[in-house]
């Protein structure tokens, strides 16, 4: 890829672009463990994120996308929910992951979707009004970017885990159940540039056993700590809450001049679509 300024950067071999800066990272190997990466990709693929993946695409189908549309996925991690979506509907498809792990994984298993490599947080590499609707997946959000790269008539789908998920598990191992409702957080976090337009809470039971436990944990909870990790394997069985809050969002128009935006001559060091 060649940006308008004669940058260029290669392809990796398995497929995917890496558009991470020294700068913008904060670590030797930012983002994801290789642990959690697997972790997650286990988890997903036992079919836990299945009602998830049909509330997504309920809600895409609702919106009534023109074949092709773009969409974004920032934060996709290994690429289960974005692939699945890609592979129900006629749309280009775009990941995005600080982790070159998860990255990497994603690109080897889906290779008919654009990954990349870059820190969010910062900026999103990709030109104003460029997608019809962006993912946010439990996943942090840069809402002056997401709105900037948003079309006028684009939406944003966030997910969060809602207060019920996992709690029992939470209380066996972390010691703690509490119910915290993190949408509202969400919402006030992208009120510049957003208004909420829907939101419902996806839910399911399931029986885990120890692995699985333990992959529910470091695919949703980062901060668990090794020894905490440790007392699932004392679990034999054990039902738990899977739940989501899932909210939809529509930019403001028109599109206010938010905070945190970045400058033009910043993004033109990467390619742009």
């Amino acid at each position: 890829m060649v940006c308008p300024r004669g940058h260029r950067f290669d392809v990796a071999r398995s497929g995917y672009v890496n558009l991470l800066q020294p700068q913008d990272r904060r670590s030797p190997h930012p983002g994801d463990s290789r642990a959690a990466v697997e972790a997650r990709r286990r988890f997903l693929e036992a079919g836990q994120g299945a009602p998830l993946l049909d509330a997504l695409r309920e809600e895409i189908g609702a919106l009534g996308m023109a074949p092709g549309a773009a969409v974004l996925d920032v934060g996709c991690g290994e690429g289960s929910y974005l692939a699945g979506i890609a592979s129900s509907r006629a749309v280009e498809a775009h990941g995005l992951d600080l982790s070159t792990l998860a990255i990497e994984l994603a690109a080897r298993r889906y290779p008919g979707i654009t990954w990349v490599v870059a820190n969010a947080d910062r900026f999103l590499p990709y030109a104003d009004g460029s997608f019809a609707l962006i993912l946010s997946l439990d996943a942090r959000l840069h809402a002056a970017e997401m709105r900037r790269v948003l079309t006028a008539e684009g939406r944003l789908l966030v997910a969060v885990p809602a207060p019920d998920d996992l709690v029992e598990l939470r209380q066996a191992v972390l010691g703690e159940g509490v119910l915290k409702d993190r949408l509202p957080g969400a919402a006030a976090r992208l009120a510049e540039g957003f208004e909420l337009e829907t939101r419902r809470t996806v839910r399911d039971r399931l029986r885990l056993g120890p692995a699985e436990a333990r992959d529910a944990l470091a695919a949703t909870y980062r901060g668990v700590r090794q020894r905490q990790r440790e007392r699932t394997a004392e679990i034999q069985e054990m039902e738990v809450t899977l739940s989501h809050d899932l909210a939809r969002f529509r930019p403001l128009s028109p599109g206010p001049r938010l905070r945190g935006g970045t400058a033009g001559a910043t993004r033109g060091s990467y390619p742009t679509r």
